[in-house]
This record gives C-alpha cells, structure tokens and sequence, in this order.
C-alpha cells in the first residue's frame, strides 16, 4: 500500500506552513514528494524527508531558477505549485464498467487503485440517502462523500468518513495520475482510472459508476499522494 490516511492532527500541517528540510516528516512532507514526483523529480512518497528527497529538491530550484538550497521555503512550494505537469505522468489507463454497472481496473493498475475499484463495486448500485456512510462504513445506503470516503476507505487511503467540505482539503492539491476527488461543499465524487464514481446519475444508470465525464467547474480537486 502507498500510504495511509493521518492523523488529523498531521493532516492540519500544509505544506508551506513551515520550512521542510533534512529529516523533517509528516504529510506536508509527503505533498511535497508527490508535488516533486508530477513534475518529474521523483521522490519516494513516503512522509520522510531523506537525502533522495533532498536530491529532487534540488534538482527542481536549479529548474525553476531558485537557489538549490534542498530546503523547502515558501518560494518553492509557490514554484513547485505553478509548475506544469508533465503528460506522462498522467495515466492512460481506463477502467472499464460492466452490464451490470461494476468497474474493472485496465492492466497494470496500482494495488491500491484495484482496491478501490472493489470497494466501489460493493456499494455501486445501492441507494443514495443523505448522511449514508457517516456514521460507519458499514451502511446500507451512501450519500456522495459517504460513496467517495468508502472507496478510499477500501484502498486504505482513509480512516475515517469525511465530508464534502473535509474531501475539499484531503490529500495532496490537484489532480491525480489514477484517482482524483473532486469536492464543493454541497457535493463529492471520485475519478478512479478514468471512471467517475459519482451518486448524480446513479438513479438513471443504475450504478454509481459513470463513463461520461462531467464538469470540474466549482470544485476542488484533490488527490492521495503517490496516485
């Protein structure tokens, strides 16, 4: 597995909110190394900040026209934030919905996006009722950030049901290479490999998971480190 959900006490630092250098850990230190991986400085994923970190640190300031310092300042979190993405490091892979309105993840899919697609698979065609999964993920009815909060439950990505309003701050900012959330605070769902994983128009298809996309327009995307 690539990472688990924090605490939310470790969840509260952001990355920016204080400099990050040479043994530092936490989950701002794992939004770096992912920030660092999308733009094409590959950084273990991990929470740590260790001399490989410290190499793409570098690499990216002398990039980016910043002193290669390897320590983590406002200027290159701004820099690394602005930063293009670079195309291969979004995947192409699609998972594939079935008759019977389940998802199959495409070949050579991470572990943890096979899993979630499983967890997703168990609640797909179940109804939607507000507050649906809060409460526990054991439930017999899910609302949308109830749905969203149980497929990353499944792939170990959270421990606990959140919100549509917490989902807008969860994880690592923008979109990911396999699974993006996609959070206002009146509504949540999930991309998982290409897929939208959405309770707007389970009612009509009948399952959750959806191969039309739909406007990002008003909402946050947001990503687990690492996917």
């Amino acid at each position: 597995m690539l990472l688990v959900a924090c605490s939310p006490a470790a969840a509260a630092t952001h990355l920016g909110d204080r400099p990050l250098r040479l043994g530092a850990r936490g989950h701002d230190v794992r939004v770096l190394q992912d920030l660092l991986t999308q733009r094409g400085h590959a950084a273990a994923v991990d929470g740590s900040f260790g001399p490989g970190t410290r190499v793409a640190v570098r690499a990216f300031q002398r990039d980016a026209g910043l002193a290669p310092s390897g320590v983590v300042g406002r200027a290159t979190v701004a820099a690394l934030r602005g930063a293009p993405v670079p195309a291969a490091y979004r995947s192409t892979a699609v998972a594939t919905i079935d008759p019977a309105g389940l998802a199959h993840a495409p070949p050579g899919a991470p572990p943890a996006v096979i899993e979630a697609i499983a967890a997703a698979n168990t609640i797909a065609t179940l109804p939607y009722r507000w507050g649906g999964g809060h409460r526990s993920f054991a439930d017999t009815a899910y609302d949308c950030s109830g749905s969203v909060s149980f497929a990353l439950h499944g792939a170990g990505l959270l421990d606990w049901p959140l919100d549509s309003t917490a989902l807008q701050a969860w994880g690592a900012p923008d979109a990911g290479a396999w699974i993006t959330v996609y959070a206002n605070p009146d509504h949540a769902f999930l991309v998982i490999a290409g897929l939208r994983f959405d309770t707007s128009g389970r009612a009509k298809a009948g399952t959750r998971w959806q191969a039309a996309p739909r406007s990002a327009d008003g909402f946050t995307a947001r990503h687990p480190a690492g996917l």
